[in-house]
C-alpha cells in the first residue's frame, strides 16, 4: 500500500500554501499608511529617533482644537497603549492606541482603526458631533 493518501497529500498542500505565503509577506514591502482616499499621511520622525512615530499636530478640526505630541515613558499622558503619544481634543484627552498593524484606535471610534493619531482625532471629532470630550478615568 501507498505511503501517500488524501489526507497527507492535503496536508502538505497547505503546510507549502501557509509557507509560500509566509515568504511572500515577509519580502514583500507593507503599503505605506494613509496611502488611500481619505486617509492622513502625516508621519515623520518624532524626536529624531523613531522613523515610524506620528509627527506632532496642533490644528483646528471642524471648529475644535486637536493636538498630538510624542511623550516620554514616564509622563502621564499616553499611557502604556498609546505607543508614547499623547492626542488631546480642546484640552481633554482622547486615549489612543497602536495596534500591532500600526493602525491606530480611540476610546471614541474604536472600531475604526485609521492610519495616524491626526486621522484617530479626526473621527473622534466627527464622532462627537459637536459634544465634549469627557475626561477617561485612568484605571
Amino acid at each position: 500500500m501507498s505511503g501517500l493518501t488524501r489526507r497527507r497529500a492535503l496536508g502538505a498542500a497547505a503546510a507549502l500554501t501557509s509557507a509560500a505565503a509566509v515568504t511572500a509577506a515577509a519580502v514583500t514591502p507593507a503599503p505605506a499608511a494613509g496611502r488611500g482616499p481619505g486617509h492622513d499621511t502625516s508621519t515623520g520622525p518624532a524626536g529624531g529617533h523613531d522613523h515610524d512615530a506620528p509627527a506632532p499636530f496642533d490644528e483646528v478640526y471642524r471648529g475644535r482644537r486637536i493636538q498630538g505630541r510624542p511623550v516620554a515613558a514616564g509622563e502621564h499622558h499616553g499611557g502604556h497603549h498609546g505607543a508614547g503619544y499623547a492626542v488631546f481634543v480642546d484640552g481633554a484627552e482622547l486615549h489612543v492606541m497602536r495596534n500591532a498593524d500600526g493602525s491606530w484606535i480611540s476610546v471614541v471610534s474604536h472600531y475604526d482603526p485609521v492610519p495616524t493619531p491626526r486621522a484617530a482625532a479626526r473621527a473622534a471629532v466627527d464622532e462627537l458631533q459637536g459634544a465634549r470630550l469627557l475626561p477617561f478615568p485612568a484605571n
